[in-house]
């Protein structure tokens, strides 16, 4: 592609001048000299979330058990008064939304809740390139039921290995589908469905619709309330900066309050009766129904300060620049290492793009090696693609620049020779 503007360092010291969101970096803790890249698998930890662990550890210690109802966060609510927080981030109703499980266990009680099968009506769509434990989680459920994996599970083709095309989708959505579970962004390629096309043409053939937001929430900015998907979940630890194994979160459309939770547990309970102690469970009539056990306080902890940076920021604000951002490393890449057989994997348009920059190269194994020896963190993926995502909160332009001039200094020196092209246990 003809690169029209010359970009230099220069261009990129002026980025970071009309940045609004520059403060925020000194929020974070970033290790001297390193340029981090991964926020896209495990965001970095904020001074706000340190300050919110420390202060759950304190109400824990000042408390003890009576901290589920008493401090400046108690634990009983929690999960509650965080999901209505974290709402704003995909413009959803505060009851829709609940902080609670993990990813994984978030999709086995969506899953158990909603696919229904009646008669014929009996198939789940999802997709070839979705991440595992995704498609783990469905033949799981289809098991469980007494269903074939093989036969009842659909799994849309890409056309080209890295991206999927909605045409595709709404063609296989028929008379037999009951549910179709896609990611909001393809955790590989960064790309972005139009999700408000897939669920009117889910909708208007009676099939249930969700998503896995786990690439999108807290940098793209979603508006559930335009879009009104059946439901949704996604986990707390890469955008949203919570933490290693953060506490994830679940959306419910408010169509379906009422609704039996799959899997029950005494947190779905009606919070004023669940200490009744009673075997026929009342559950709530909102998000919170679909809780199961205890919270995990201390790995909610970290979310309560992640979530004031974002409500200081604004998710509008953070998707602008992410978007700015993303562009201008592609535009550099194009410039300075055309020559070097990188292909850029994600879609150019903003609106198909989520927060990552996503490469191929025969050698992008032994490429993210040779980056973390000029203490560069990116991320790899099979098949040879290298994942760079430049963090709102955290990255200036300024990184972006040094980040492909050190790449191409490793190839045009082949210091990427030096390295094995296979991936590490953890890639």
């Amino acid at each position: 592609m003809e690169v029209l503007i010359m970009y230099t360092i220069e261009h990129a010291r002026a980025l970071d001048q009309k940045d609004m969101l520059s403060h925020f970096r000194d929020e974070f803790y970033i290790k001297e000299g390193t340029i981090y890249l991964d926020g896209n698998s495990l965001g970095l930890l904020s001074k706000r979330a340190e300050a919110t662990v420390q202060q759950l550890l304190i109400s824990w210690k000042d408390y003890g058990i009576e901290g589920w109802m008493n401090g400046s966060s108690p634990w009983f609510y929690l999960s509650e008064s965080l999901g209505a927080k974290m709402a704003t981030l995909i413009r959803a109703k505060e009851n829709e939304v609940i902080v609670t499980g993990s990813t994984t266990v978030n999709l086995h009680q969506l899953l158990a809740t909603f696919y229904q099968p009646i008669g014929k009506k009996n198939k789940i769509i999802a997709d070839e390139l979705t991440f595992p434990s995704d498609i783990y989680a469905i033949k799981s459920q289809l098991k469980g039921k007494g269903l074939s994996p093989e036969e009842h599970l659909i799994r849309i083709k890409s056309r080209d290995g890295y991206t999927l095309q909605e045409d595709d989708i709404i063609q296989a959505m028929t008379d037999d589908v009951s549910l179709i579970i896609l990611s909001s962004v393809l955790y590989r390629s960064g790309q972005l469905l139009d999700m408000k096309r897939l669920v009117e043409a889910a909708h208007e053939k009676g099939i249930l619709i969700g998503f896995d937001l786990a690439h999108s929430i807290g940098v793209i900015p979603h508006s559930f309330a335009d879009i009104k998907p059946d439901f949704a979940f996604w986990c707390s630890y890469k955008y949203v900066n919570g933490g290693p194994g953060a506490v994830g979160g679940l959306y419910v459309n408010e169509r379906h309050f009422g609704i039996e939770p799959g899997i029950a547990g005494w947190f779905s309970s009606v919070k004023e009766k669940q200490f009744d102690m009673k075997h026929d469970l009342e559950y709530e009539h909102h998000a919170g129904a679909f809780q199961i056990g205890t919270p995990h306080i201390l790995s909610l902890a970290p979310i309560i300060g992640s979530l004031e940076l974002f409500e200081e920021a604004g998710i509008q604000v953070l998707h602008e620049k992410s978007k700015l951002q993303t562009d201008f490393f592609m535009s550099l890449i194009e410039q300075e290492l055309d020559s070097y057989q990188f292909t850029i994997i994600n879609p150019r348009e903003d609106e198909r793009r989520g927060g990552h920059v996503c490469l191929h190269h025969e050698e992008a194994a032994s490429i993210c090696k040779a980056l973390k020896a000029y203490h560069v963190i990116p991320d790899y993926r099979e098949p040879n693609l290298i994942r760079l995502a430049p963090i709102a909160f955290y990255t200036s332009f300024e990184e972006v620049w040094n980040v492909v001039q050190i790449m191409k200094e490793i190839m045009e020196k082949e210091v990427y020779k030096k390295f094995k092209n296979e991936r590490e246990v953890i890639a």
